[in-house]
């Protein structure tokens, strides 16, 4: 840690330790350069309250084009990115290859589903459809009035907390300076902390999820589009000689509910989530039994589960539902504003922001979602 006053020089400095920043300061730091993370290290992070569905078709809906042509690059980048990170980093991501399977349970949910399902056909997105029986045949624990469902085969899965264990553990060995503090301040070249340090630096990139919003120095513009959607999750374990209850990632629409089962390699399962236009972390009685609700009408094998865990997490989500990443000024670069899709975009991210440090022009998947755009 510097010492009050003092300033610590560096070549780049990331402002937020999440996913998103941690990737970025990995990378960075391969390009050779002197990288310095700076995170208050608590708990608040979207990443730690996540399911880690990597589902850009199951999740692509109307009107979202653009992000949908983004989140296909990333899934294309996301196989290679986790390999390499799993060798920089000795440890593993808990990437998963199932895909994710779609069922409806009454007859509007299955016209809504069977909508969607045209929709992506139609742009080009591989979507199979299935009967009930051919559902449970790939989930036998499915509910028995399961009406039919889609297989998103393109889909994957990885585990959010391993993920994020295995990023902070390469970048560390990859040169990244960690410094436990709350910045306070950001500006073209320069960060101040809580601690009354600064460290400069030629480029700042705030990667803050929904904090970025109360930083200063951040453009107004991109500060107003930045808002906190709160998100609630249960986690649950599996008794020791019951067998897994899903192998798929589960998506289901329950009476006009969406509910997601994500099961890890170690038994765990993720049901999920809330989505909330709050900005508190209060884990609530009506959202823990809302989603037990559905995911038991889905699957009821859920019931003889433990619950080992109810949180609540905060993601940055925006005016458009769009990420925020770009050049704001000669040496400030945001990365923000990535809602459900932190884990999936991250590589990507990594990818667009390393391109930014070096005067690149990223990907132009990523043009439709610079920070000019906001007003």
């Amino acid at each position: 840690m510097p010492a009050k006053g003092e300033s610590v020089d560096a070549d780049v400095v990331i402002v937020g330790g999440g996913v998103i920043g941690t990737a970025i300061a990995w990378r960075a730091a391969q390009q050779g350069r002197n990288v310095t993370l700076v995170d208050p290290g608590t708990d608040d992070k979207a990443s730690l309250v996540a399911a880690g569905m990597l589902g850009p078709v199951s999740e692509s809906v109307f009107g979202e084009q653009d992000l949908l042509n983004l989140n296909l690059l990333a899934i294309e980048r996301f196989p290679a990115f986790s390999k390499e990170l799993e060798d920089a980093a000795g440890l593993s991501t808990g990437l998963r290859t199932e895909g994710t399977l779609v069922v409806a349970y009454d007859n509007d949910d299955l016209a809504a589903l069977a909508r969607l399902t045209a929709f992506r056909r139609s742009i080009g997105l591989e979507a199979e459809q299935l009967d009930a029986k051919q559902c449970r045949k790939l989930e036998p624990f499915l509910a028995p009035g399961t009406r039919g469902g889609v297989l998103a085969a393109g889909d994957l899965s990885v585990d959010n907390r391993r993920y994020l264990a295995a990023l902070k553990e390469a970048a560390r060995r990859a040169g990244v300076r960690a410094v436990a503090d709350t910045v306070t301040d950001v500006a073209d070249g320069s960060v101040a902390l809580a601690s009354g340090a600064a460290i400069t630096a030629p480029v700042v990139v705030v990667a803050a999820g929904w904090a970025t919003s109360q930083l200063n120095g951040v453009p107004g513009a991109v500060r107003k589009a930045v808002r906190p959607v709160k998100g609630q999750i249960l986690r649950l374990r599996h008794p020791g000689t019951m067998p897994p209850v899903a192998t798929h990632t589960i998506r289901a629409m329950v009476q006009g509910h969406d509910v997601y089962i994500v099961p890890r390699a170690d038994g765990e399962v993720v049901v999920g989530a809330t989505q909330e236009e709050r900005g508190d972390l209060d884990v609530t009685a009506g959202a823990v039994h809302d989603l037990l609700r559905d995911a038991m009408t889905a699957l009821p094998a859920i019931s003889e589960l433990a619950l080992a865990e109810a949180s609540a997490g905060r993601r940055p989500g925006t005016t458009d539902n769009g990420p925020i990443v770009g050049s704001v000024t000669d040496g400030l670069i945001v990365a923000t504003g990535h809602f459900r899709n932190g884990i999936l975009l991250s590589a990507a991210t990594a990818d667009a922001v390393a391109a930014l440090i070096a005067r690149e022009e990223p990907h132009p998947a990523w043009a439709p979602f610079r920070p000019g755009r906001l007003r």
